[in-house]
């Protein structure tokens, strides 16, 4: 079963039902092509397994009682990798979800993989295989076509069960209580809205920039950032990645040396100007806009034998704990862990490993090693 909403009145009136809900699983599909924001096409919500309704945005225009439900904290949102939905929905409506959960993250910690897309896990749990067909397809087109509507239905209405299945998966209420210590992040929008900064770091060829590059490279991120928005255009459509890097590394002073870098002229004609001043006054000054890159280090023996044993650690423990050893930290934050450790070097601001839950379930290691 379910039902198309159109109108205001009628998504009033759903709303007011699954207030009264103890759960509700929630979907997003868009168009995200040749825009800064993605499209938002089509919100499915399921009130149970059997009962799903399909919110057309384009017709409804004011998603704000939706936003009402959203914030209500007595509802569970079931999502699967939530981010992503909830920035949508956050723009769509204005207003930040509460009691959020996410099946990909819950996974992880219900011994399974946290990166398990939502037709491998309703395969794993459900013995259902899903028809993936309508991956890339056109949300914004009308009429939805019956396809498109029964993939839409497919992504919440197994949602519910799901969540419980999970829940009954995880070992002992200190597992449980780590997975609602990551899930209440989604109560803050800054856990899935990010603002771009910091991304010029991690371009491949940013390390060997000196401080100059990297203060351009820094600038040059930040203004495409804010013009894309602005004129809500794909960020490569401005100046790719590419163009950002070669600019960086060679700073024009004119525009002839701004065509020798390989952009486009229409990149040129209207971004040319901006992108010099840029340069000229980061140049000017560039200490007073960005430190240099951060270089990737090579662990020294120690601190190699110092990963190696951590590592170790984390696999033997997840394992009897159930849950998936990624979630405790990436390769870089274990590598900033272990050289924390082997040589007393001050770890990254916002480490993941050294607090909250991750902080418990290493505190024997780093008992024993600190």
């Amino acid at each position: 079963m379910f039902t198309m909403i159109t109108k205001t009145a009628h998504l009033l009136e759903l709303v007011a039902q699954a207030k009264s809900a103890e759960a509700i699983a929630l979907d997003t599909e868009f168009f995200w092509e040749r825009t800064y924001y993605p499209r938002l096409g089509l919100i499915q919500l399921a009130v149970s397994g059997d009962e799903c309704h399909l919110i057309d945005p384009l017709a409804v225009g004011d998603l704000r009682p939706l936003g009402a439900l959203l914030a209500n904290r007595g509802v569970v949102k079931i999502f699967h990798d939530a981010a992503q939905d909830l920035a949508i929905l956050y723009r769509a409506t204005g207003v930040a979800a509460h009691n959020v959960f996410d099946t990909r993250l819950a996974a992880g910690f219900a011994s399974l993989p946290s990166t398990l897309s939502l037709a491998a896990l309703i395969r794993e749990l459900l013995d259902i295989d899903l028809a993936k067909t309508e991956t890339r397809s056109d949300w914004l087109r009308r009429p939805l076509s019956a396809e498109q509507l029964e993939y839409a239905k497919d992504d919440v209405r197994y949602l519910h069960a799901l969540r419980l299945l999970l829940l009954n998966r995880i070992i002992g209420p200190k597992v449980k209580a780590w997975l609602q210590e990551d899930l209440a992040l989604y109560n803050n929008p800054h856990c899935y809205i990010s603002d771009g900064s910091g991304r010029y770091q991690r371009l491949r060829g940013a390390s060997t920039l000196p401080p100059s590059g990297a203060a351009i490279l820094r600038r040059l991120f930040d203004w495409r950032e804010e013009t894309a928005r602005a004129d809500d255009k794909p960020r490569g459509h401005i100046i790719p990645d590419a163009g950002l890097l070669a600019i960086a590394h060679q700073p024009p002073a004119d525009i002839p040396a701004l065509r020798d870098l390989g952009l486009s002229s229409q990149a040129i004609s209207r971004y040319g100007g901006a992108i010099i001043t840029l340069c000229t006054e980061t140049l000017a000054a560039p200490e007073k806009v960005a430190t240099a890159t951060e270089k990737t280090w090579r662990l020294s023996a120690t601190e190699k034998e110092m990963l190696g044993r951590l590592q170790e650690m984390i696999r033997l423990k997840s394992d009897i704990l159930g849950i998936d050893p990624v979630l405790i930290g990436n390769s870089d934050e274990l590598r900033a862990v272990a050289r924390f450790l082997a040589e007393g070097a001050s770890p990254p601001e916002h480490l993941r490993p050294l607090s909250g839950w991750r902080m418990t379930f290493l505190e024997d290691f780093f008992h024993h090693n600190g």
